[in-house]
């Protein structure tokens, strides 16, 4: 063994807890030939801090009390050689086997001022732990004792679990490896000598780099797991090793570092057993699979398990096995062994499996925690965080309750209907003549001149447009992505089509109307204009997201889908209370589009694209419905934000920060799905990441319209969905604080990551001091008061 004592103690420092490490009370032991004022203040010393104290006058009645008592603590007296030699005392003792974990203390007399201090070698070459210089102060003595419990002695507690807790290693069945923070190993036991093949002393002191590697592993594993490891996180999983013997073997492995003083990693645990062990037993059990034909159906069907965790008994196998265990048992395998053997799995499904066999040989406190992992993986709430209670920040609770779900689903009496049936109520009539490009006039050509800008100032485009911003800046837009060439239409076609989807948008929404699908068309094309963006789409993509962004909220009616759901809307029963106003605006664009060929821009485009154009619209503006925001975030951060980075990493050395590899992450169909629904979810939300200004108009407009809501909840007696959004009482930094919280800032940090958007990331920077800013100033409006 190459673990040290003090390294034994740090190894062992978080993983005792629940062990007992001391005997209740601490035993002394007073070595004193007379009893006098030093003895006397140890005496009262140990009384104060409730040790147990013998005293022994002699050396042979210290050593006799020793070994019936195994003092934790000896004070030996060394300043009268007269009686007895202290040096001699000790090394009697230090002859038995149990001083080994006693603390040994010589009290030696003070030294004159005006000579040399002695040295403390001899006294430590005698066995002795430390010197006490003679102070008869019970109060000094008794410091002494309780910094002895607290250091030496705990630390000696320490060191007899460890040898119990090996003790407990040699004969366990699991194999077992502890290695140094360097991969030099420390210790095998036996089943670990026994499942590879070699001896111990062949392994102690080698790295682990120096062992053969089994080539079934993939390139990456060894690399993945260090990285795990290193960060001081426990890995688990699958790897093949190599015996000995030179044949591979299959393990379930974890891995667990060990922190020692410092907060440094000074070990690592590896626990290893056969993963074929789990799958042996099914594959035996399962052919009695055969045997249950010969049972009748009832039978069968009433041979059930006992859960050995839980402890719940199926009534039918009460009734009719009560008695028969093993079988139980058996049926219980029988079970697994056909889920094991189905053909058609998710991989949640492969990943429950791998679970439920690590199980069967689990310790019951593993198994009761898989348990646990399983009741979580069968929720489909996978990506929602779970919040805190809502005293803890209302506003973030009401905004999750109100955008993230879809209300009480409780149908009342007051239904909500669509002010207007955009498909029967519009005519053509009712819409401005569009516009050519080329004839827009100059003062609206000249904002359009700033489109390329994330500081473009669509709040301008809407006054000069009269409340039209979309029809003229989608013109400018698809034109410079190449629309019409595309979609095989002409220009007057394209323009008639924005001008029936705007026509389609309420001007009377504060919020949603057709200047906010403006800003998110804006936001769209300026972050597809980014070299990586622009690396990882097709035109195809391009297009569908143009198109997406500019239907994405048509015919919206400024109400959540919390309070259509609860309000029985029409809507809400036609899409069954799930993404009401999603679906909505998805089926209502292609019903406008394709209802007159004079707005059709599809009608030209051969069946296959413009299927896979339709199926990328719809998937794109079904993204900005927030139920699943996290789901969409995290698969986003874990399939491009980490692979990429991890690539990147690798090839920091090599020339060029765009290597084939991100590459090749970016353009799978499954990634640039991805990027293109982070893509849509940014542009829709990218408020907080406007200049100030912006932010500010916007943030006022949204709670106008989140106020409105609230008011007509009050008024028709429907739950309220966002309490916070009184008008007579919310704080709109407040509330702006939790959004970016919540929803923003983690999403647009992954969204930098991948599409570098610096200016964007100031803009909210800014923007958020200024919302804390307000807050503590306790103001609740959109501008802090004027000044007096």
């Amino acid at each position: 063994m190459l673990l040290q004592g003090s390294e034994m103690v740090s190894a062992a420092e978080e993983r005792l807890g629940p062990m007992r490490l001391t005997q209740e009370p601490i035993q002394v032991l007073l070595v004193f030939a007379k009893e006098d004022s030093q003895s006397d203040a140890f005496w009262w010393a140990c009384e104060r801090a409730g040790f147990r104290c013998n005293i022994a006058r002699t050396p042979e009645s210290a050593v006799e009390c020793f070994l019936d008592k195994h003092h934790e603590i000896i004070i030996i007296d060394g300043r009268h050689s007269r009686y007895f030699e202290a040096d001699a005392v000790c090394r009697m003792i230090r002859a038995t086997k149990p001083s080994e974990q006693a603390v040994i203390l010589a009290v030696m007399p003070q030294t004159p001022s005006d000579q040399e201090e002695p040295s403390v070698l001899p006294l430590l070459s005698a066995g002795f732990s430390r010197r006490y210089l003679e102070n008869s102060s019970v109060s000094v003595c008794y410091n002494e004792l309780i910094q002895l419990e607290h250091g030496e002695v705990r630390a000696q507690f320490k060191l007899r679990a460890c040898n119990s807790l090996f003790t407990a290693l040699e004969q366990c069945q699991e194999a077992v490896e502890i290695s140094s923070e360097d991969h030099v190993i420390q210790y095998v036991n036996p089943a670990f000598e026994k499942m590879m093949g070699y001896h111990r002393a062949e392994l102690i002191g080698k790295e682990l780099t120096e062992l053969p590697k089994s080539e079934k592993n993939s390139a990456d594993l060894l690399d993945t797991i260090n990285t795990c490891i290193k960060k001081g996180k426990e890995w688990q999983g699958i790897v093949f090793s190599r015996r000995k013997s030179g044949d591979s073997i299959q393990q379930y492995v974890r891995i667990t570092p060990v922190i020692g003083q410092g907060g440094k990693i000074r070990h690592f645990v590896s626990i290893k057993r056969p993963y074929s062990d789990n799958h042996k037993q099914v594959h035996k059990l399962s052919k009695e699979e055969k045997s249950c034909g010969e049972h009748s159906q009832s039978e069968c069907n009433s041979l059930r398990h006992k859960d050995r965790r839980k402890e719940s008994v199926d009534v039918r196998s009460i009734s009719s096995h009560s008695s028969d265990a093993p079988s139980l048992q058996n049926r219980r395998y029988s079970s697994m062994a056909r889920i094991h053997s189905m053909t058609i799995e998710a991989p949640i499904t492969k990943v429950i499996n791998i679970i439920n066999a690590a199980q069967e040989s689990s310790p019951v406190t593993v198994a009761e925690a898989l348990d646990r992992v399983l009741e979580i993986l069968r929720t489909t709430e996978l990506y929602s965080p779970q919040l805190a209670s809502k005293e803890d920040d209302p506003h973030t609770n009401d905004l999750v309750g109100g955008l993230m779900s879809d209300g009480l689903r409780r149908l009342s009496g007051n239904e909500y209907v669509l002010s207007k049936s955009a498909l029967h109520n519009m005519s053509q009539s009712q819409l401005a003549v569009p516009v050519p490009l080329n004839d827009i006039p100059s003062s609206i050509a000249e904002l359009l001149n700033e489109e390329e800008r994330w500081e473009f100032n669509i709040l301008e485009l809407e006054a000069a447009t009269h409340k039209r911003p979309l029809s003229y800046l989608g013109l400018k837009i698809f034109s410079a992505f190449g629309m019409c060439e595309f979609l095989n239409c002409t220009e007057a076609t394209l323009r008639s089509w924005l001008q029936v989807i705007e026509a389609n948008y309420h001007a009377s929404n504060s919020y949603h109307n057709s200047t906010h699908a403006a800003d998110v068309l804006h936001a769209t094309a300026y972050f597809l204009r980014k070299d990586r963006v622009k690396g990882s789409l097709d035109q195809l993509d391009e297009v569908a997201a143009l198109l997406a962004a500019t239907v994405h909220d048509v015919d919206h009616p400024g109400r959540t889908n919390s309070f259509l759901c609860n309000a029985g809307s029409e809507l809400a029963i036609l899409y069954n209370d799930t993404a009401v106003l999603e679906s909505h605006h998805a089926a209502l664009a292609f019903q406008l589009t394709v209802r007159d060929s004079k707005c059709n821009i599809f009608k030209n485009m051969e069946r296959t694209q413009f299927r896979t154009l339709r199926q990328a619209i719809i998937d794109m503006v079904l993204a900005t419905e927030m139920t699943r925001h996290f789901e969409h975030v995290n698969k986003f951060v874990n399939s491009i934000n980490k692979p990429m980075s991890a690539i990147e990493e690798t090839s920091s050395n090599s020339e060029g920060s765009d290597c084939e590899g991100p590459a090749s992450i970016r353009n799978s169909p499954e990634n640039r799905l991805l990027i293109k629904r982070m893509l849509i979810k940014c542009a829709d939300v990218a408020n907080p990441c406007r200049p100030l200004e912006l932010c500010i108009e916007w943030a006022g407009r949204i709670s106008e319209e989140y106020f409105a809501q609230t008011d007509e909840e009050k008024r028709q007696g429907l739950p309220v969905v966002m309490p916070v959004f009184d008008r007579n009482t919310c704080s709109i930094p407040k509330s702006q604080i939790s959004f970016i919280d919540y929803f923003i800032m983690d999403m647009f940090d992954a969204w930098d990551a991948f599409a570098s958007l610096p200016g964007l990331m100031e803009h909210l920077a800014e923007n958020y001091k200024y919302w804390k800013n307000l807050d503590e100033m306790k103001c609740k409006s959109l501008r802090p008061p004027p000044l007096p």
